[in-house]
């Protein structure tokens, strides 16, 4: 099952990837392009431009539709990202999934 997990190494915020083949660290690079909200990278636990980078990167990653991503990625930081405990989260793709099958569904996407 793929997941997202973020925790601290050293102090600094690292978000891997982690699925039944490995794992790899999640790029801020992709979802920068799309909006550069923290040009230095992720961050989780409250409500501002890493966070928000963090949410835009995990939807990109999971949708790969960067249209979908940034219609929802403030929602899905209000939602997991902000209330992350500052020591690290795990988010399930599942969840991902769930949560944002819920908002296309209301959305008509």
């Amino acid at each position: 099952m793929k997941k997202y997990e973020g925790f601290r190494e050293n102090g600094q915020p690292l978000v891997l990837v982690l699925n039944g083949t490995g794992r790899r660290a999640l790029a801020a690079g992709p979802s920068q392009q799309i909006i550069d909200h923290a040009p230095y990278g992720f961050e989780w636990g409250y409500g501002g431009s890493g966070p928000a980078q963090l949410a835009l990167a995990i939807l990109l990653d999971h949708t790969r539709n960067p249209t979908i991503a940034s219609r929802h990625y403030q929602a899905f930081k209000r939602e997991f990202i902000a209330p992350a405990p500052d020591a690290g989260f795990t988010i399930t793709a599942d969840q991902v999934g769930a949560w944002l099958g819920s908002r296309t569904a209301t959305a008509g996407e």
